[in-house]
Formats: structure tokens, C-alpha cells, sequence
């Protein structure tokens, strides 16, 4: 069979969708300003779909230090791979800096968070180790785990005794072979929003050789003292051994990093595949992270008041009884019971109807005859837009279980024509 041919007949579980969804359920387009009203589809939206924690997308500091650098390097500044030509002093002050921030000796910059945590990951381990890893574990975890040639277990999500199963699994292993064990998980889950039960896996150190490299990228910023972490959050820093961290959330930027000790970084800065073979981060991205992060350090209101909002939506929604699950952060799932074409009603509703743009999940991603509806609070949303959004949550829970939806599925449907 011609290869082309294969992928027109296979087009995948999103892709089988694509003719009808695209523009409306999948590749939105939202227009103007980034923030909590942007405009789809010639409409205005209050926009929960966001991860502009601390609302520096728009920040006017955040802009003029884009726009500056911008005008004074342009977007090919440094030319080459790090390594060989793209390094400057304000890469090396970036990487100090976040180092700093998050607790660490030392720190590498990333061009992209997903590929950056593929590569780290292939980077810490050889055939001889074994990777266990959280069953609920991001794409980018996903992939990395793929590249091992060696063992590697998944354990129930945020289950210790689970995971020291498969410790125990592990171990036997590691010691025929020689090898280490490298246990990842997430300082936040971005799906349902729990936490990584991350203190509690480092106890597990006490019985079990291993070390443990946290996925941060939606805790950075937003939780612990300062918005320095889940290390922080959970007083138990020194014991992660690898921190990540993405620029795409908190920072409203694009890149990432790895934090750790020194002699890890120095190994990993020569053995970063996808960096070693791909242009450096442009110095606009670098002096714009290097203005966040001040930010981020000299206004801790910016997270006050995105916990304020947090605080005010999670408590108004469980105050009038809707399900969102056992998150303890910022990311808010509304669950509700549903079938796959309900789904696209609710949503075509709240957008047409209510003016409320969020992202709808439902099977596979999660268990079948549930829809998920998650919210994402941030530091510029107001305790009005919490109160609007509430009341249409309402009015769409009365209609779904009046069963509108399953009446309408005929009529709502995917595509160009809404």
C-alpha cells in the first residue's frame, strides 16, 4: 500500500473529525489582544482557554521589552546552534537567573518546552536504566519515554504504592544490569489540575535508589512562595533532582529550561540533542524571558490575584454543585455527564449564546459519557467574569440534563456553517 494512501484511510483519532471540526472545534482562530475577551468569529468572547497565569501577554513592560529587542537584534540574532555561534552573555544571565529562581545550581535554556523534554529525557538515560513514569504524564513525557531503548514502567497516577511496585520492579532490573532509575511525574497535571504527589514520591528515596526529574511547566509562576514551584509549594525542593520548567504558561512566552546541579547541567549542555542541533533561542525570546522573570520576582500580586480569581471560581462552581474533581490549582475541570455529540452542542452553546470560550475534552482523553470543560482563571480575569461564567455553566447544566442537546445533536453540528 502506497504510504499516502495508509494515512488518508488511518487519519487518526482527531484527525477522522477534521472536515467538520476544523476552524470551530479543533484550530480555532481567536483574534486580538490576548486576554480574558478576545474575538471569535466576528464575536466577543470571555476567553478561559489560556494559560496566561499572571497576565503578562499583554503587560505594558512585557511589550515595550519585546518591541526593544526586537528593533535592536531582530528575530535572527545569534545565528547558529548555542554550541557552536548562538551563545551571549544574556543567554548565560537567563540561565543564571532562573537557576536562582527556582532554587538550583544551574540551569539550560530550551527553544521549545515539548522537544526540550523529549531530549532531556533521552539525554539522562541509556539502555541500562529504567524510566517509571505517572500514567497521567503530558505528551512531551510521553515521547521522551519512547526514546529509551532500555526498560521503562508506568505507575497509577499519583498512586505511591503503585509506583513503588514498580520501584521494586525496577530495581531487580537495575541491578542485573547496572543501571539507575529515573522517576518523572508533573508538579501540576494540566487536565484535571491535582498536583504531583511529588514530597511524597521523594520519601520513597528513603527505601529506593532513584532520581526524580518534575515537569513544571504549569506550576512555574503560579504556585509556590514567590511562584517558584511545586519544590516550593510542597517545601521539598532539594529533593527533585531535574526541574522543568516552560515559558509558554506563566511567562507568556515561548522556550523553556532545565534546572539541576551543576555537574548534570554541564552534561546535559553538551548532550541536549535538540539543542546541540538547533538554532539558539532568538534574543528577542531571551531578553523578553529576562523581563518576565523580573516581574514575576518583584510582583508577587500578579499571583495573589490570580489565586483570587482561582479561589472565587472553583468555590462559586462547588457552591452550586458542579464536579470539579480533586484539583488544588489553577487548571478547573467541569465535568458533567454527556455523550460525544452533547459535547459539541454545550460548547456550540456557550459560545454562540453565552459568549464563553473554553476547551471541551471527552472520549478517549477521558472516560466515555463524560465531558470535560476546562477553565483556566488568570491574573487579569475579573470576579465579574467569574460571576457571568458561573451563571452560564448553570443554564448549560439545566439544558444537558433536560437532555436540549441530545435533541439539537442533528441540528448542531461540527464545522464552517456556524
Amino acid at each position: 500500500m502506497d504510504i499516502f494512501e495508509k494515512l488518508q484511510k488511518k487519519a487518526g483519532p482527531l484527525g477522522q473529525h477534521a472536515d467538520d471540526a476544523y476552524g470551530y472545534y479543533m484550530f480555532p482562530r481567536l483574534e486580538g489582544a490576548i486576554g480574558p475577551r478576545m474575538t471569535f468569529r466576528g464575536k466577543e468572547m470571555l476567553n478561559w482557554s489560556l494559560n496566561n497565569y499572571l497576565g503578562l501577554a499583554n503587560h505594558p513592560e512585557v511589550r515595550k521589552a519585546d518591541a526593544e529587542a526586537a528593533a535592536d537584534y531582530g528575530l535572527a540574532y545569534p545565528m547558529g546552534a548555542r554550541m557552536m555561534s548562538g551563545n551571549s552573555v544574556f543567554h548565560e544571565q537567563l540561565d543564571k537567573e532562573l537557576a536562582e529562581f527556582v532554587g538550583k545550581e544551574d540551569a539550560v535554556l530550551l527553544n521549545y518546552g515539548y522537544q526540550g523534554m523529549v531530549s532531556a529525557i533521552d539525554a539522562l538515560v541509556d539502555r541500562h536504566d529504567v524510566i517509571v513514569y505517572d500514567a497521567e504524564s503530558h505528551a512531551c513525557i510521553v515521547d521522551g519515554v519512547r526514546l529509551h531503548m532500555g526498560k521503562r514502567f508506568l505507575y497509577k497516577h499519583n498512586d505511591a504504592a503503585s509506583l513503588e511496585t514498580q520501584l521494586i520492579r525496577a530495581k531487580k532490573l537495575t541491578d542485573e544490569t547496572g543501571g539507575g532509575i529515573l522517576v518523572i511525574t508533573e508538579g501540576v497535571f494540566g487536565m484535571t489540575g491535582s498536583q504531583g504527589n511529588v514530597a511524597e514520591i521523594i520519601e520513597l528515596k528513603k527505601k529506593y535508589d532513584f532520581r526524580l526529574f518534575v515537569d513544571d511547566a504549569h506550576g512555574f509562576g503560579s504556585i509556590g512562595k514567590g511562584g517558584r514551584g511545586i519544590g516550593f509549594e510542597q517545601d521539598c525542593n532539594d529533593g527533585i533532582d531535574v526541574y522543568f520548567g516552560t515559558f509558554a504558561k506563566s511567562m507568556a512566552l515561548i522556550g523553556g529550561f532545565v534546572a539541576a546541579k551543576k555537574e548534570v547541567i554541564k552534561y546535559l549542555r553538551y548532550n541536549l540533542r535538540s539543542q546541540i542541533y538547533a538554532k539558539s533561542v532568538p534574543m528577542p525570546i531571551v531578553k523578553g524571558a529576562l523581563k518576565r522573570l523580573e516581574l514575576i520576582r518583584n510582583h508577587p500580586e500578579y499571583k495573589e490575584q490570580l489565586w483570587t480569581i482561582v479561589r472565587a471560581l472553583q468555590g462559586g462552581l462547588k457552591e452550586k454543585g458542579f464536579d470539579i474533581g480533586h484539583t488544588n490549582t489553577m487548571v478547573t475541570p467541569v465535568m458533567m455527564k454527556g455523550t460525544v455529540g452533547e459535547a459539541t452542542g454545550v460548547v456550540h452553546d456557550l459560545r454562540e449564546n453565552f459568549g464563553i470560550f473554553c476547551s471541551v475534552v471527552v472520549y478517549p482523553v477521558i472516560p466515555k459519557g463524560m465531558i470535560l470543560l476546562r477553565l483556566i482563571p488568570t491574573a487579569v480575569h475579573t470576579l465579574a467574569d467569574v460571576e457571568e461564567t458561573i451563571n452560564a455553566f448553570g443554564a448549560i447544566r439545566s439544558k444537558l440534563e433536560s437532555g436540549a442537546y441530545r435533541m439539537e445533536q442533528g441540528i448542531v453540528a461540527m464545522g464552517e456553517q456556524h
